[in-house]
C-alpha cells in the first residue's frame, strides 16, 4: 500500500501560474489543484525561494504555519474557502488529492497556542500545543457586545452556522464537545454574556440537549435561547450539507428563550388553562367537612391526625366504606398495624352497623347474610389490601404502594399510618425520615394523580392537659416534622375529651381543619358521635350536641 503523503506547503504553479495551488508533499512530490499537473520531484529548482516568497518571515515562525496546510474549501463539509480562511482553518491533502486533515487553530488572546487536527479517514482528533487559556473556537473573529452569538458543539458546525445565517452573525464553538460545554462557557462567560442574545445550537441528541440546558442555566437570565433543529437533522453542518439554509434560519429565529425546569411562561399556557379538566370530587360522609373542603379529590394528599385512642381507625373505616359505595374507582388500603382480615372486618362492620370484629356480635349474624354483605362490598374486584402485617422494609412498602396505584389502578389509597412507615426505615433520625417519606408520598401523588389519605399521630403535649383531654390541635402538634403540614394538601385533626364525665362528650370527636390548600378554609368543621352499640359515627352539630349533653349529664 502506498504511503500517504501529507502536504507541507502550498506554492505557485510554474505550469499554470496559479498563486498557491501547488501542494508540496513531505516526500518532495507536488500537485497543482488548479491545473492537475503532478510533479514527482519538486525539490529541485527554486522551491526554497518559492516558499520564502509566499510565507513572510513573521509567519514562517508562527505556531500555526509550522503545521503547514493550505486554505481551501472544506469539500467534505461543504464549507467555502472564504469561511474556512476567515476561521483560520487549513486542510492537508493526501497524494490522491483528497482532504486528509483539517487544522483548527485555537487562540490564547491574539496568538495561536494550539492546533486541533481532525483526521478525516480515521474520524479522530489530535491536539498539539496547549488548550489552556484558549478562547472558544472562532471567538477571536467577533468583537464583544454584538446582538447575536450562536454557540455550537464543533468547529465545522460553527463555520456551517455562520454560512447558513448569511455570514452575518457571530458563531463560535465549544472546545471539547458536550461533556465540556459548561466548563468552556464558564471560562469565557464575560465574552458570551456581552451579547444581547445567545443562541445555543447543540447536537440534536440527548447528550447535546442536556448540555444545552446546563449551559443556558449559567448564562445571565434573559439572554440564552435554545435552538431546536428540524427533525432529521443532527447539527448545523448536517443542514449545510443538505442545503437547508431556509430551515436553519427559521429555526434560529424560532429559538425559545430558556426557562429553567419548573418555570413556565404563563402567556404560552392559555389553551392548557382553558382546556384543563375539572377536578371531580367525592363528598365526605359528613356535611361539615364538605362545607369547608368541597369533598375529596384525586391528586391530593390528605393527612388525618389525632392522639392515641381518639378514633382515627373508626373514621378511616367510615371513609373506606364510603369510597367503596360512592365511587367506581379502585381503592387500595395499606394498614400496617393489622392483618388484612381485621381490615375487612372493620369495613364489614360499617356495612352491618355492628361491631363484627367482636366474636359474640359476629356470631349473631347469619352466615348467608354476612356472605351477601361481603359480596356487595368486594365482588366487583375494586378493593386491594396490603396483606403483609409486620412488613418492616420501607422500600418494600413503597414498592407495594406504587403497585397499588400503577399496577392495580387504585385512584384512592389509604395509608395507616405514617409512623409505622418511619419504623420500617433504617434511618435513625425520625425528623429526617418523615421528611423523606412525605417527599416521596408527595411525588407519588403528583406523578400518578392518585388521592392518598395518610393517618398520622400527634406528638405529646407538655402541660396539664393533653390530647386525651380534648385540647385544640394545631399544626405545631404534628409529630416529627413540619413537612407533614407543608406537603399535605389538607390536614384534618381529631379532638376528643376522653376524660369527660359526660358520656356524650367523651364519645364525641371534633374534626378541625388545620390546612386546606384547595379552599383555604380552616377551623372546626363538625362533630362525630360514636355509637357503642353499632360502632358507627354519626354527625352532630353544636346545638344538637348541647341538647344531648343536657339529656345525658353522666
Amino acid at each position: 500500500m502506498e504511503k500517504t503523503k501529507f502536504v507541507k506547503y502550498h506554492v505557485p504553479c510554474p505550469e499554470c501560474g496559479s498563486s498557491d495551488a501547488v501542494s508540496i508533499n513531505e516526500d518532495g512530490s507536488a500537485k497543482c489543484f488548479s491545473c492537475s499537473k503532478f510533479f514527482p520531484n519538486f525539490e529541485g529548482g527554486n522551491i526554497k525561494n518559492l516558499i520564502e516568497e509566499n510565507v513572510t518571515k513573521e509567519q514562517s515562525y508562527s505556531f500555526a504555519d509550522k503545521h503547514g496546510g493550505i486554505y481551501a474549501p472544506l469539500t467534505d463539509r461543504q464549507i467555502s474557502r472564504e469561511t474556512a480562511e476567515k476561521y483560520g482553518v487549513k486542510v492537508v491533502y493526501d497524494s490522491a488529492g483528497v482532504i486528509a486533515q483539517h487544522l483548527y487553530p485555537y487562540y490564547n488572546q491574539s496568538e495561536v497556542s494550539g492546533i486541533k487536527t481532525r483526521l478525516i479517514r480515521d474520524k479522530m482528533f489530535r491536539f498539539e500545543g496547549t488548550m489552556q487559556g484558549t478562547s472558544l473556537f472562532g471567538q477571536n473573529l467577533f468583537k464583544s457586545g454584538g446582538k447575536y452569538l450562536t454557540i455550537v458543539e464543533g468547529e465545522c458546525d460553527a463555520m456551517a452556522a455562520y454560512e447558513l445565517l448569511g455570514s452575518k452573525w457571530a458563531s463560535v464553538s465549544i472546545k471539547n464537545g458536550a461533556q465540556g460545554a459548561v466548563k468552556d462557557i464558564k471560562e469565557n462567560i464575560e465574552y458570551v454574556e456581552s451579547f444581547d442574545n445567545v443562541v445555543i445550537c447543540f447536537d440534536k441528541d440527548a447528550q447535546g440537549q442536556e448540555a444545552a440546558k446546563k449551559v443556558a442555566n449559567i448564562i445571565k437570565p434573559g439572554k440564552a435561547k435554545i435552538m431546536t433543529l428540524p427533525n432529521g437533522y443532527k447539527d448545523a453542518n448536517d443542514m449545510l450539507r443538505k442545503n437547508q439554509h431556509q430551515e436553519f434560519t427559521r429555526a434560529f429565529w424560532d429559538a425559545q428563550s430558556y426557562t429553567p425546569s419548573g418555570i413556565i411562561r404563563v402567556s404560552k399556557k392559555v389553551q392548557s388553562f382553558l382546556k384543563r379538566e375539572r377536578k371531580d370530587s367525592v363528598p365526605y360522609p359528613w356535611d361539615g367537612l364538605n362545607k369547608k373542603l368541597y369533598g375529596l379529590r384525586q391528586g391530593e394528599l390528605v393527612t388525618l391526625t389525632g392522639g392515641t385512642g381518639l378514633g382515627k381507625s373508626s373514621i378511616t373505616r367510615e371513609l373506606e366504606h364510603h369510597l367503596i359505595h360512592t365511587t367506581d374507582d379502585n381503592i387500595g388500603i395499606i394498614a400496617l398495624e393489622e392483618d388484612w382480615r381485621r381490615t375487612v372486618d372493620g369495613i364489614l362492620s360499617i356495612e352491618a352497623n355492628a361491631r363484627l370484629y367482636i366474636d359474640p356480635i359476629r356470631e349473631q349474624i347469619n352466615p348467608d347474610q354476612l356472605k351477601d354483605m361481603y359480596s356487595k362490598l368486594f365482588d366487583d374486584d375494586k378493593v386491594f389490601i396490603h396483606a403483609h402485617f409486620g412488613t418492616n422494609d420501607i422500600e418494600d412498602i413503597f414498592a407495594k404502594l406504587r403497585y397499588l396505584i400503577v399496577g392495580c389502578d387504585c385512584k384512592w389509597v389509604i395509608v395507616d399510618h405514617l409512623h409505622m412507615l418511619v419504623s420500617a426505615s433504617n434511618e435513625g433520625d425520625e425528623r429526617r425520615t418523615i421528611d423523606m417519606i412525605m417527599t416521596r408520598l408527595r411525588s407519588l401523588v403528583e406523578e400518578t394523580g392518585a388521592g392518598i389519605i395518610l393517618v398520622s399521630h400527634l406528638r405529646r403535649v407538655e402541660g396539664n392537659k393533653g390530647h386525651e383531654n380534648g385540647i385544640s390541635v394545631s399544626l405545631s402538634h404534628l409529630r416529627g416534622s413540619n413537612s407533614i403540614a407543608q406537603l399535605s394538601d389538607c390536614v384534618i385533626a381529631l379532638e376528643r375529651d376522653q376524660q369527660s364525665t359526660n358520656d356524650i362528650e367523651s364519645r364525641t370527636t371534633r374534626l378541625r381543619i388545620l390546612k386546606s390548600r384547595y379552599t383555604g378554609d380552616v377551623g372546626l368543621a363538625t362533630s362525630l358521635l360514636y355509637d357503642v352499640e353499632t360502632g358507627r359515627l354519626s354527625e352532630y352539630f353544636d346545638k344538637e350536641l348541647e341538647i344531648l349533653k343536657e339529656d345525658t349529664p353522666f
